[in-house]
Order: C-alpha cells, then sequence, then structure tokens
C-alpha cells in the first residue's frame, strides 16, 4: 500500500510538513527582523533596563520616582495592572453571580431588569463604557463640601477616601483641610472609573454564564428542594449552585482572562498600568522589539496564571461532583 493511502502515515506526514512550515515561516521573520534592527542600528539590547526611566508615575502601590530605572518602573506599572484585575475579578464575579441568580427571580420585574442590563452593557463596547464612567460620571462629581459622603467614604472628583488605620491603628475617617479631602487610603478616580467599568462590563458576561450554568440543573432538582421546605435563595445556594459550579467555572476561565487583557484599555482614562508605562517607555528609549516582547510576556503570563488556577479549579468541582 502506498504511503499516501496509509491512515497511520499519512496523519504524522501531514503534520510534520506542517510544522516544517511554520518553523520556515518564523525563520523568515526573524531572520527579517535581525537585519532590519541591524540596519537601523538597533539589535536586540536590554541594557537600557537599568537606565534612569527620567519619568514619575502618579498612582502606584510600589514606591518610584524618575531617578529610579526603566526596570523598576515597568514593575510598578505591573502591579497596578494586577491590583485592578484582581479587583475587577472579585468585583465582576460577585455582580456577575448575583445577576444570573437574579434571571430565576420569581419577580418579573428583577427578571426584566436583570436582561436589560445583560443585553445593554454586553452590546456597548468597553472603550466607550470606560469614556462615560470617567468623563460622564466621575469627573462631574463635586468636591469639598458638596462631596458625596457616606460613613467611612468619601467620593469626590479628586477620588474617592476611605478610613482605614492611621498612627497609632487608630481608626481615622475622611477629614477636610482647606476644602481638600485627606483620608488614610485613597483612590484616584481614573482607578475607579476603570475598576467600575471593568467590573460592570464584565459581570453581563459572567451572568450568562451563570444563568447558564443554574439551567443546565435539573428542574427536578428545584421541586425537591421547595418539596422539603428550602427557600428560593437557600435552594440556589445549597442545592442549585453547587451542582452548576461544573458547567459555570469552565466559562468563567475564559471571562476572567478576557478581564486581564481588557484592563490594557486603562490608557483611556489615564490610568497607569504596564501598558501605559511601556508605551511611555518606548517613546523614551526607541526600544519597540524589546518594550513590545516584554509587554507580550507579561500578559501571557497573566492569563497562562489564571488559566492553571481556574482548570485547578475546574477539577476540583469535577472531583467534588462525583
Amino acid at each position: 500500500m502506498p504511503w499516501w493511502r496509509n491512515r497511520v502515515v499519512l496523519p504524522w506526514v501531514i503534520q510534520a510538513a506542517v510544522a516544517l512550515t511554520v518553523l520556515v515561516l518564523i525563520a523568515f521573520l526573524l531572520g527579517n527582523l535581525i537585519r532590519n534592527l541591524t540596519a537601523a542600528g538597533l539589535l536586540l539590547s536590554w541594557n537600557w533596563l537599568g537606565q534612569p526611566a527620567g519619568f514619575d508615575i502618579a498612582e502606584t502601590l510600589l514606591p518610584f520616582d524618575a531617578s529610579q530605572p526603566y526596570w523598576r518602573g515597568l514593575a510598578a506599572g505591573l502591579v497596578n495592572t494586577l491590583r485592578v484585575v484582581l479587583a475587577g475579578l472579585v468585583g465582576s464575579t460577585l455582580l456577575g453571580t448575583l445577576l444570573g441568580m437574579a434571571s430565576f427571580s420569581s419577580n418579573g420585574l428583577l427578571r426584566g431588569l436583570t436582561r436589560a442590563y445583560v443585553e445593554i452593557v454586553r452590546n456597548i463596547p468597553l472603550l466607550l463604557q470606560l469614556v462615560f464612567w470617567y468623563f460622564v460620571v466621575f469627573l462631574s462629581l463635586p468636591n469639598g463640601t458638596a462631596a458625596i459622603q457616606l460613613p467611612g467614604v468619601v467620593l469626590a472628583k479628586s477620588g474617592l477616601y476611605l478610613a482605614w488605620f492611621g498612627e497609632g491603628l487608630r481608626w481615622l475617617g475622611p477629614y477636610l483641610v482647606n476644602g481638600v479631602w485627606q483620608a488614610p487610603l485613597r483612590l484616584s478616580v481614573e482607578f475607579g472609573a476603570l475598576l467600575t467599568g471593568l467590573v460592570a462590563y464584565s459581570a453581563a458576561f459572567i451572568a450568562e454564564v451563570v444563568r447558564g450554568g443554574i439551567a443546565a440543573v435539573a428542574k427536578g432538582q428545584w421541586e425537591a428542594a421547595s418539596s422539603l421546605g428550602l427557600s428560593w435563595f437557600q435552594t440556589l445556594r445549597q442545592v442549585v449552585l453547587p451542582q452548576a459550579l461544573r458547567v459555570i467555572v469552565p466559562g468563567l476561565n475564559t471571562q476572567y482572562i478576557s478581564l486581564a487583557k481588557n484592563s490594557a484599555l486603562a490608557v483611556a482614562v489615564g490610568y497607569t498600568d504596564l501598558y501605559s508605562v511601556a508605551e511611555t517607555t518606548l517613546n523614551q528609549t526607541g526600544r519597540a522589539v524589546e518594550v513590545v516582547l516584554l509587554l507580550l510576556a507579561a500578559y501571557l503570563v497573566l492569563d497562562l496564571f489564571i488559566s492553571l488556577v481556574m482548570n485547578g479549579l475546574n477539577r476540583l468541582v469535577q472531583i467534588r461532583e462525583r
């Protein structure tokens, strides 16, 4: 029998041919890149990472100033990205779960409002939503005594001020100093607008994932729980959701990765994240290839880590389900 008719050999031949074609294409692209960089006098180099950055970062958990090297500035931007991603994952999960549960409420108005929210938010581009939250909502807030004041919380145009422990572990709330709010813990309006937009947008997609998982549970489970005298909320929490997790968790993996990637839109609201710092670094050093490689590697590792955690959680849920 000729090899092109052999069902054992032919798949291996096809795979080898495809792999060889991909390797040749990669080699061609890399060769072209090296030739162009050599002609421009910009061979790959990482020495610039140790040079003074020459720019400041307005808001960061990792202390940074213009005299410190580029690598520390990129690290500060990465910390800012992780900060908003982590807060976004928690917030969108909570809101999305509540919206998904509300889709099965016996209250018709609540179901209708939930569906309207999901359909509207999912079909408006995230970039437009971020611009709305930043320019229309947060930058329209009042300052000074006219700011929105709640117990331990002040929301003003200059930021979100939260009560926290001060010196001597004393509980300190927001207070005014010459018309300017002060507090132990302050979040900028840029961070607030980005986080609000990411949470509101991602929660709409997570709500659909949760709704699909709940719908996958047999109707008899609802009836059995009702016969035992469990309330609607108790039925969801104790009977339905534990069984729905095996369907929900794989869908959450995709939404979490999307949220992490969407955080790069922080530049639209002026929040200094990894992408923003990398863009400034690129403009100052001219090292486009190196900076882009660092960006690609950072987001790739972040997304792979999220996928690894969610895959582990998925296995755990499946084991518990047996």
